[in-house]
């Protein structure tokens, strides 16, 4: 069997390292043909490209290529083409490819993912913001089905778990949460939360902004938006529960009660494995739950008080998909300002609900997008009225 040409997107990143990981114990059925990353880490990049023999790596930051390129000659990987800019990035995605594997965080990792369905790759999708902003720019619903494997581990699990039934079968959804580092917190305790308390999140490593995400649980609101047009179910049938455990992944309620669930260990390997071989599953990925050992599985109510997130993403699905580009690009910039000590923790939610207030009257006008462009212009609006008021 001919080894499937994989083209990671985010390489450098948590997505990223973890999916080369995977491949590397099975360099048999993979060859990576191109790696992507931004270009603040031109060293990893180089390395990952000497090590993979990878032929093209192309950087979002165009100043970065002497770094990179001095990097790759002390990678020993001279050879190497290096293209530069996000058309580069978006023409990498784009290149046909078997597999792409999107682990760009942000709304500028839509246009890669449009780039590589229309080149008929099967899209390994872990940037959910694709699906949050881009709404029906991404897909029909027949690339939905076809061409789109899930990465985030919620999606991954209610994509496995929805193999024992039909769609018409299909009850709800139930979305977990880990609850984050403020699990049990009320909203009069999180004043003065620092960056360096998000950022400390008690059972996965990932990137800062997915990392404050979840602890404000706006990563758990973004996921329900995608779980909803990944699997065409209304919001209405969607739960959100809190598992501190992070065994059980998600679950898939049906109409004759049964619940479906995939249970794992925390480790993003799996569902990133899955992604790269469905419908095939490898083997030496990650290790299973051990069931000769006692343990106990929690399952709690969201405080929705003290994390107002999941509900603010619900009004904006149930309003238009312009609502939840605005719900994307606000928190996006929230999150930055915080982290840079410029907004204190309870102002993240707050500054997005206030450009969603604002907004709300003129998203309402005409609700779809008519192209990529237009989502990106009033991403920018949403991001201008984000640091109006931050700068406040």
């Amino acid at each position: 069997m001919q080894p499937s040409t994989v083209v990671i997107l985010g390489s450098t990143g948590s997505i990223g390292t973890q999916g080369l990981d995977v491949i590397s114990r099975h360099l048999d059925r993979f060859t990576v043909t191109g790696l992507a990353a931004g270009g603040a880490h031109v060293e990893l990049l180089a390395q990952q490209a000497a090590k993979f023999h990878v032929p093209t790596v192309a950087i979002f930051y165009k100043e970065a290529v002497p770094a990179l390129r001095e990097a790759l000659e002390q990678a020993g990987a001279g050879n190497v083409n290096i293209t530069a800019g996000p058309d580069a990035v978006i023409a990498m995605a784009g290149s046909g490819a078997d597999v792409v594997l999107n682990g760009i965080t942000g709304s500028i990792g839509l246009e890669p993912s449009i780039a590589a369905l229309q080149a008929g790759s099967q899209l390994a999708l872990a940037n959910k913001e694709s699906v949050v902003a881009g709404g029906h720019l991404l897909f029909s619903a027949q690339v939905r089905d076809k061409q789109i494997n899930p990465v985030d581990s919620e999606h991954s699990a209610i994509w496995q778990s929805l193999r024992s039934g039909t769609h018409g079968e299909v009850s709800k959804l139930v979305v977990t949460a880990s609850g984050g580092p403020f699990r049990g917190w009320k909203r009069d305790q999180m004043t003065d939360i620092t960056p360096e308390q998000a950022l400390n999140h008690p059972t996965w490593n990932m990137g800062p902004v997915v990392t404050i995400n979840s602890s404000t649980l706006m990563n758990k609101g973004l996921e329900v938006i995608e779980a909803s047009r990944l699997f065409d179910v209304p919001p209405s049938r969607i739960d959100v529960t809190v598992h501190p455990q992070s065994i059980v992944h998600s679950m898939v309620e049906f109409r004759d009660g049964a619940t479906i669930a995939q249970a794992s260990p925390p480790d993003m390997r799996l569902p990133i494995a899955l992604g790269l071989s469905a419908p095939e599953r490898l083997g030496n990925v990650a290790a299973a739950c051990d069931w000769t050992k006692a343990a106990t599985w929690t399952f709690e109510p969201l405080d929705n008080e003290a994390f107002p997130a999941v509900n603010l993403a619900r009004h904006c699905l149930e309003s238009s998909e312009k609502h939840t580009a605005v719900l994307n690009a606000a928190n996006e910039q929230a999150v930055h300002a915080f982290l840079e000590h410029r907004l204190p923790y309870l102002g993240i939610v707050d500054t997005v609900r206030e450009v969603l207030d604002e907004m709300d009257a003129e998203l309402r006008g005409n609700p779809l997008f008519a192209s990529v462009e237009e989502m990106s212009r009033l991403e920018q609006e949403a991001r201008a009225r984000a640091d109006k008021l931050i700068n406040k």
